[in-house]
């Protein structure tokens, strides 16, 4: 062997023992100093780890100040503050929208008891629970059932419409069967016939809907009287009771107060070409919220970091809402603040409402609404496709949820914005077939801990959290980098997607 060709041997060895030298020294790279600016680096940065610490955050807040971080109370107020430090420290330009809304906050323990003909007192949380948006009462009146429908099957109208109250006895309380219509239409049908109080059961017609469920009156309920749920077993009893007279104490506070919306966008990036993405950040009055909406705001918050120092092709703008539990306050308020200059310029909307549910499924928003009722603005079915072919890609099973307006994505959709987004479940009860899917346990909500004080930092999936964080990331990376697929405005070509494209160019970097 000559010395020379030795020369060149030793030489491209250097090189190769440099160039590994070089890719250990990048993988190496903390993720709090590089530049997030591929899938790849990006997801390697927005750890579950680091979720969680926003969730206990979050937790040690909410601990701090009477358990709760409901809009309109100190709770929420330092949950906002602490939104705001971590997008200012990473360099975000970071606005704080004040609004007024109707607050609405338990007080104090409720109560529940039968006065005659027999004397019982119900347990909160077993036998009835408060309605959202209820108003105070201390009222204590004779029960008089209104149009139900005992059996398996039924279709309950029960309280639906005025001529369901003919003959109904001012002065007492209304027992109504939960179907149909909403909640807020059956109390203020039964005030207006007079009645003192309204407690409304749940349905009964399939066995999965008998038990006692949290439901809201809106911040556009009128009543005026205190509103209960309760589970139809109990529902049952009452109707039964011959001469049965009920005692009910709600404690709440119904009021003006003033909350906040936090906002951040990127410094650079295309202004009229906005890409969206946002999170509640407040909880029910019941419980921390770590799940709802700890879940999704936790992880906005993550990602937002780790795509600080990007220079994305579009602006990207997070957001985090409030008074989302008193009726989708904050982002409505702010979708009606822009201007007609200002609302074209957003591209899209996405939307993560719950995406850590303990016993979980991989709900995807069904923007073609190829397998759920609905309309959605042209576009959706593209973001939801990304979504798709990104599980798809990563061998995880997945299913079409009905969108509906039950979120903050509900004021963007009626805007004509595109949206899309995830979710693991709330109530709804989670299907032998999805245990075979997905695991956990059959016949149990998706989240037991819904909008109850046990929502907090041990209410969660891990598996749920990390997996759906990833996902929200690469979403957000992008439509930031290239939204031609969606609008046809050119972006970043190496985020470019082809027609059938099942993300394999998204993939290689």
């Amino acid at each position: 062997m000559s010395k020379k060709w030795l020369v060149v041997q030793v030489s491209l060895a250097g090189l190769l023992l440099l160039l590994v030298g070089v890719l250990q020294a990048a993988a190496a790279v903390p993720c709090d100093v590089r530049v997030n600016d591929n899938p790849r680096k990006l997801l390697e940065c927005v750890a579950v780890e680091g979720v969680r610490a926003h969730q206990a955050a979050l937790q040690a807040i909410a601990d701090a100040n009477g358990g709760i971080r409901t809009s309109g109370t100190p709770g929420y107020d330092a949950s906002v503050d602490y939104v705001v430090d971590q997008m200012e420290a990473a360099g975000y330009r970071v606005t704080v929208q004040p609004f007024d809304y109707l607050a609405f906050i338990r007080l104090g323990p409720s109560t529940l008891e039968q006065t005659a003909p027999g004397a019982v007192t119900y347990v909160e949380g077993v036998d009835y629970a408060l309605m959202d948006q209820t108003d105070a009462g201390d009222v204590t009146a004779t029960v008089t059932p209104v149009d139900l429908q005992l059996f398996l099957g039924n279709n309950s109208t029960s309280g639906c419409e005025a001529g369901d109250f003919v003959g109904f006895p001012a002065g007492n309380i209304a027992l109504m069967q939960r179907g149909t219509c909403t909640f807020q239409l059956k109390a203020e049908n039964a005030a207006a016939a007079g009645a003192v109080g309204a407690i409304v059961f749940n349905q009964g017609n399939t066995e999965g809907r008998k038990a006692l469920f949290v439901g809201t009156l809106t911040a556009a309920y009128t009543g005026g009287i205190p509103v209960f749920s309760a589970p139809y077993d109990r529902g049952v009893e009452w109707a039964g009771t011959a001469g049965l007279v009920l005692h009910m104490f709600a404690d709440t506070f119904r009021g003006q107060a003033t909350t906040y919306n936090v906002l951040a966008e990127t410094t650079s990036g295309n202004p009229n070409n906005v890409v969206m993405a946002g999170a509640h950040l407040d909880s029910v009055d019941t419980g921390p919220g770590i799940q709802d909406n700890g879940s999704g705001s936790a992880a906005l918050i993550e990602i937002a970091r780790q795509l600080a120092k990007v220079k994305p092709r579009n602006m990207v703008r997070f957001a985090w809402w409030g008074a989302e539990e008193a009726g989708l306050v904050g982002s409505t308020f702010y979708v009606n603040s822009l201007s007609p200059d200002e609302l074209p310029r957003i591209a899209l909307y996405l939307n993560f409402d719950m995406i850590g549910s303990p016993n979980f499924v991989r709900f995807v928003y069904d923007g073609d609404n190829s397998d759920t009722a609905g309309t959605n603005p042209p576009g959706s079915g593209v973001l939801e496709q990304l979504f798709l072919d990104y599980f798809n890609a990563r061998g995880l099973p997945i299913e079409p949820t009905e969108i509906g307006s039950r979120s903050d994505h509900a004021a963007f959709r009626d805007a004509g914005i595109p949206i899309g987004g995830l979710f693991t479940g709330a109530e709804g009860i989670k299907t032998p077939a999805q245990v075979a899917v997905y695991g956990g346990t059959a016949g149990i909500q998706y989240d037991p801990c819904y909008h109850q004080a046990c929502d907090t930092f041990d209410n969660i999936s891990l598996v749920a959290l990390d997996q759906n964080s990833d996902a929200a990331a690469f979403a957000i990376l992008s439509w930031g980098m290239n939204t031609q697929a969606l609008n046809g405005v050119k972006g970043k070509g190496n985020f470019k997607r082809e027609p059938g494209d099942q993300l394999g160019p998204l993939f290689v970097r």
